[in-house]
């Protein structure tokens, strides 16, 4: 059985030994409420189900984030933890003076629509959300709080979205690569060129170092990327073209392992070309403001579908770890696939299929 001591304060304690189990004891305004929870908590032990909710009801969410910065974010990469900062702040904000047994798929569920109200992109909160879940799924795993439920466990999701599919148009690419080519510093052609050529990510191309790029191989080995997961990029001639420029940057200091390098930070050590703010002003400058520098990807990717690569082949240049995540960066242009039906007509009648002309001899009043 279960002690049961009065404060001096008025608060009832109840007090449970049992062996096998920690002590385990917890504090109410009334002494029914006390035994109350003492006989659930014993008929749970005798069922081997009790789960200690001490901590978890003491530790708030701003508590449990600041712990999540200091043991799971630092392992992350840095990238990842910048884009973590401000997703921590607005869940904090809305969370924070909450305890962790007080937040319940309802609260959650409320705070989805509010910034879906507010007029937040849904992958915006679907990120937040994803945050959130994980941060339960460390408090119940690793840190053994005493939660029974993750609260993001059975919560609808936005929907992602259709996802992206702008590609340059018209005499975009022309006007374009005009314009990176006739700004002062020469790496910015170079980076949109490259990126073009290669559907490689931003932040792979400005962390390239000297020692990644094999020109005798025409390859460029990627450690550091997005999934974490190596690659090995073929080069095209035109990217040769664009590294060699790049390695026989004259005015590249003695030392610099980067390709693409910046001015040096507060250590004197120079850091990756940030180029992103004079790329806004040249978009703005010659009308494409839609584009985004991470479109020139899909733009690079589609078109090796279109040269005839296998979705294997291009999967193998873009590392994508999936087959549909690859559908969602390739866009073909279906005037290009109105040629290659074209084609494929012309070579059926020259082999005498009779449905090349699009009529079937053997139904002649179709």
């Amino acid at each position: 059985m279960a002690t049961l001591v009065r404060s001096p304060s008025g608060k009832w304690k109840a007090v449970i030994r049992r062996n096998g189990w920690p002590t385990t004891a917890r504090s109410f305004r009334t002494r029914r409420d006390a035994e109350d929870w003492a006989r659930r908590a014993e008929d749970e032990m005798v069922r081997g189900l009790f789960i200690c909710r001490n901590a978890c009801e003491r530790v708030t969410v701003a508590e449990a984030f600041d712990r999540y910065a200091r043991e799971i974010s630092t392992q992350k990469k840095a990238s990842t933890r910048l884009r973590e900062v401000p997703r921590i702040g607005t869940l904090a904000a809305h969370f924070g003076k909450y305890s962790l047994a007080a937040v319940t798929p309802e609260l959650v569920a409320a705070f989805r629509d509010r910034r879906l109200a507010d007029g937040k992109a849904n992958n915006t909160v679907r990120l937040e959300l994803a945050l959130l879940g994980h941060l339960f799924t460390i408090a119940m795993k690793e840190w053994h709080l005493g939660l029974q439920l993750n609260p993001l466990a059975n919560i609808r999701k936005p929907s992602p979205g259709p996802g992206r599919n702008r590609r340059l148009v018209a005499d975009e690419q022309q006007r374009l690569l005009a314009a990176v080519s006739a700004h002062s510093n020469p790496m910015l052609g170079w980076i949109v060129r490259l990126a073009i050529e290669t559907g490689m990510r931003q932040s792979e191309i400005v962390n390239l170092r000297l020692d990644q790029v094999d020109l005798g191989r025409r390859v460029v080995r990627l450690t550091d990327t997005k999934n974490d997961s190596a690659r090995t990029v073929p080069l095209s001639k035109g990217a040769v073209d664009i590294l060699e420029a790049a390695l026989s940057n004259p005015v590249r200091p003695k030392g610099v392992e980067l390709v693409f390098f910046g001015e040096p930070g507060r250590q004197g050590k120079r850091r990756p070309y940030q180029f992103l703010k004079v790329w806004g002003e040249i978009r703005k400058r010659i009308g494409i403001v839609d584009l985004h520098f991470h479109d020139l990807r899909h733009e690079a990717i589609s078109r090796l579908v279109e040269g005839g690569l296998s979705d294997q082949e291009v999967a193998a240049i873009s590392r994508h770890k999936s087959m549909q995540m690859l559908k969602r960066y390739t866009h073909l242009r279906a005037e290009d696939l109105i040629e290659k039906l074209d084609r494929l007509r012309v070579v059926g009648l020259a082999h005498g299929h009779p449905s090349a002309s699009g009529i079937s001899r053997s139904d002649p009043q179709r």
